[in-house]
């Protein structure tokens, strides 16, 4: 461009930033967007990492509690007792004649004073209290205790030296049981008719005599049933009449079997393996 007063060309100074090319200016609006983008990109990467962080946490969180939860679970059924004060041992082994419970003087010391009782849980054949009572130390302590109005079995023994045996489906261990005839007492019945009974109904076996032979406690360290056991003779063969909910099926067999049975193992069932044990050790004292 020339100057009109000199005629000479006039260099103009650069332009501002502002008025950089359009190519120019393209390309910074280009690495604009991009970092943009690279920003929302860690930004985004930010949040799956923090949302998987959350969703791990909690994972963890989770089986920490599924731990403690079991450990809580299994202590239930491996307690053996509060030792978190133990601070006495048990009476040294004394070499003696049999001496049975609460006839010892000294087992005055040992005796637990109930302070309260309330009903926990009421079922159909039995109920499960709940007992505070006092140790012999003095410091208090916790007992369930489920009570039962008791119950009868019977060894009901042939001429020829078969024991009756009674097969039944027990839903508490998932299969057939074989046991000696029994069932549980009426309020207010003696136990002696309904030893009487329950072979009447279970087994359609009516005897001519029964004698006592024995009471037994089937679990002291929380239950209170007794199962009183009885020696039935004289059998002769009605018609059986089972409560609506029983069925079950009537076995004959030696005597001998059932104690090997019971020696080898293969009887479980209490009252049945002290029914069978004590009746053959009746017949070893008669014969001797």
């Amino acid at each position: 461009m020339l100057d009109r007063f000199g005629g000479g060309a006039v260099i103009k100074p650069p332009k501002p930033a502002d008025d950089q090319p359009e190519a120019d200016q393209s390309t910074v609006a280009q690495a604009v967007t991009a970092q943009a983008a690279v920003d929302a990109e860690v930004a985004a990467n930010a949040q799956v990492t923090t949302g998987a962080q959350a969703a791990a946490d909690a994972e963890v969180a989770d089986a920490n509690t599924g731990a403690e939860d079991l450990l809580e679970t299994t202590s239930v059924f491996t307690y053996d007792g509060d030792r978190s004060s133990q601070d006495h041992v048990s009476g040294m082994p004394q070499m003696r004649d049999l001496v049975l419970g609460d006839d010892d003087p000294r087992d005055a010391a040992l005796a637990e004073r109930v302070q309260t009782e309330d009903v926990a849980w009421r079922g159909r054949i039995f109920d499960v209290d709940r007992l505070q009572v006092k140790m012999p130390d003095g410091r208090m302590a916790v007992r369930d205790v489920v009570r039962h109005p008791g119950a009868v079995a019977i060894v009901a023994l042939t001429a020829d030296g078969k024991i009756c045996l009674v097969r039944q489906y027990r839903t508490a261990l998932g299969r057939v049981t074989v046991e000696i005839p029994a069932g549980k007492l009426a309020p207010g019945e003696d136990p002696l008719d309904c030893a009487s009974r329950e072979l009447m109904e279970e087994t359609g076996l009516r005897a001519e005599q029964i004698a006592f032979l024995t009471t037994i406690a089937t679990s002291c360290g929380f239950a209170d049933e007794l199962i009183h056991i009885y020696l039935a003779t004289g059998l002769t063969q009605g018609t059986s009449s089972p409560d609506a909910d029983e069925f079950i099926n009537v076995d004959l067999v030696p005597l001998t079997e059932l104690v090997d049975a019971v020696l080898d193992g293969r009887i479980e069932d209490a009252k049945t393996v002290v029914g069978a044990l004590i009746c053959d050790a009746v017949a070893h004292r008669l014969e001797a």
